[in-house]
Protein backbone atom coordinates (compact mmCIF):
# COMPACT_ATOMS: atom_id res chain seq x y z
CA UNK A 1 0.00 0.00 0.00
CA UNK A 2 1.23 3.05 -0.98
CA UNK A 3 1.31 5.96 1.80
CA UNK A 4 2.81 9.76 1.19
CA UNK A 5 2.71 11.47 4.53
CA UNK A 6 3.78 15.11 4.32
CA UNK A 7 5.20 17.44 7.24
CA UNK A 8 6.48 20.87 7.90
CA UNK A 9 3.54 23.13 7.67
CA UNK A 10 2.37 25.80 9.81
CA UNK A 11 2.00 29.20 10.51
CA UNK A 12 4.91 31.50 9.16
CA UNK A 13 4.88 35.70 8.94
CA UNK A 14 5.08 37.02 5.14
CA UNK A 15 8.97 37.15 4.30
CA UNK A 16 9.44 33.65 6.31
CA UNK A 17 10.55 30.52 5.43
CA UNK A 18 9.37 26.89 5.54
CA UNK A 19 10.03 23.60 4.80
CA UNK A 20 7.51 20.76 4.03
CA UNK A 21 8.95 17.21 3.36
CA UNK A 22 6.62 14.06 1.81
CA UNK A 23 7.97 10.56 2.87
CA UNK A 24 6.47 7.96 0.71
CA UNK A 25 6.70 4.09 1.57
CA UNK A 26 5.19 1.10 -0.54
CA UNK A 27 6.44 2.34 -3.80
CA UNK A 28 9.85 1.98 -5.55
CA UNK A 29 10.06 5.68 -4.93
CA UNK A 30 13.08 6.29 -7.07
CA UNK A 31 11.26 5.56 -9.92
CA UNK A 32 8.71 8.04 -10.22
CA UNK A 33 8.26 11.62 -10.56
CA UNK A 34 7.09 13.75 -7.38
CA UNK A 35 4.36 17.10 -7.23
CA UNK A 36 4.09 19.72 -4.90
CA UNK A 37 0.40 20.95 -5.25
CA UNK A 38 -1.69 23.57 -3.08
CA UNK A 39 -5.09 24.52 -2.87
CA UNK A 40 -6.17 27.74 -1.30
CA UNK A 41 -9.88 27.64 -0.12
CA UNK A 42 -12.46 28.26 -2.61
CA UNK A 43 -10.11 27.55 -5.35
CA UNK A 44 -8.62 24.95 -7.70
CA UNK A 45 -5.55 22.69 -6.74
CA UNK A 46 -2.90 24.01 -8.51
CA UNK A 47 0.90 22.80 -9.42
CA UNK A 48 3.75 24.04 -7.39
CA UNK A 49 6.47 22.07 -8.33
CA UNK A 50 7.64 18.87 -10.19
CA UNK A 51 10.60 17.13 -9.74
CA UNK A 52 11.41 14.01 -11.97
CA UNK A 53 13.01 10.70 -11.27
CA UNK A 54 16.14 12.00 -12.68
CA UNK A 55 15.90 15.15 -10.71
CA UNK A 56 14.89 17.99 -13.33
CA UNK A 57 12.51 20.82 -12.04
CA UNK A 58 9.94 22.38 -13.36
CA UNK A 59 8.04 25.31 -11.11
CA UNK A 60 4.68 27.86 -11.24
CA UNK A 61 5.77 31.12 -12.22
CA UNK A 62 4.33 32.08 -9.34
CA UNK A 63 6.97 30.37 -6.65
CA UNK A 64 10.26 31.06 -9.51
CA UNK A 65 13.02 31.59 -7.64
CA UNK A 66 11.56 31.25 -3.93
CA UNK A 67 10.74 27.41 -3.53
CA UNK A 68 12.86 24.75 -4.40
CA UNK A 69 11.99 21.14 -4.85
CA UNK A 70 14.35 18.57 -4.04
CA UNK A 71 14.47 15.11 -3.33
CA UNK A 72 16.51 12.42 -1.57
CA UNK A 73 15.94 8.81 -2.86
CA UNK A 74 17.90 7.49 -0.01
CA UNK A 75 15.29 8.76 2.27
CA UNK A 76 12.13 8.07 -0.37
CA UNK A 77 11.56 11.68 0.74
CA UNK A 78 10.42 14.86 -1.43
CA UNK A 79 10.94 18.49 -0.21
CA UNK A 80 9.41 21.74 -0.53
CA UNK A 81 11.77 23.98 0.43
CA UNK A 82 10.07 27.83 0.23
CA UNK A 83 11.41 31.00 1.29
CA UNK A 84 10.18 34.83 0.80
CA UNK A 85 7.22 33.79 1.65
CA UNK A 86 3.78 35.92 0.87
CA UNK A 87 0.23 35.62 2.03
CA UNK A 88 -1.17 34.41 -0.86
CA UNK A 89 1.08 31.27 -0.84
CA UNK A 90 -1.80 30.20 2.08
CA UNK A 91 -2.98 26.93 1.30
CA UNK A 92 -3.19 23.05 2.03
CA UNK A 93 0.20 21.92 0.20
CA UNK A 94 -0.25 18.18 -1.46
CA UNK A 95 2.39 15.94 -2.03
CA UNK A 96 1.76 13.74 -5.52
CA UNK A 97 4.06 10.44 -6.65
CA UNK A 98 3.66 10.07 -10.19
CA UNK A 99 1.82 7.12 -9.86
CA UNK A 100 -1.87 8.45 -9.18
CA UNK A 101 -1.46 8.84 -4.82
CA UNK A 102 -1.46 11.90 -3.18
CA UNK A 103 -0.99 12.64 0.53
CA UNK A 104 -3.26 13.83 3.28
CA UNK A 105 -2.07 17.81 2.99
CA UNK A 106 -0.35 19.98 5.40
CA UNK A 107 -2.15 23.75 5.80
CA UNK A 108 0.52 26.78 5.27
CA UNK A 109 -0.39 30.03 6.29
CA UNK A 110 1.54 32.95 6.22
CA UNK A 111 0.27 35.76 8.13
CA UNK A 112 1.61 38.14 10.64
Amino acid sequence: QVQLVESGGGLVQPGGSLRLSCAVSGSRFSIYGMGWYRQAPEKQRELVALISRRGTTTYADSVQGRFTISRDNAKNTVYLQMNSLKPEDTAVYFCYLDAGHWGQGTQVTVSS
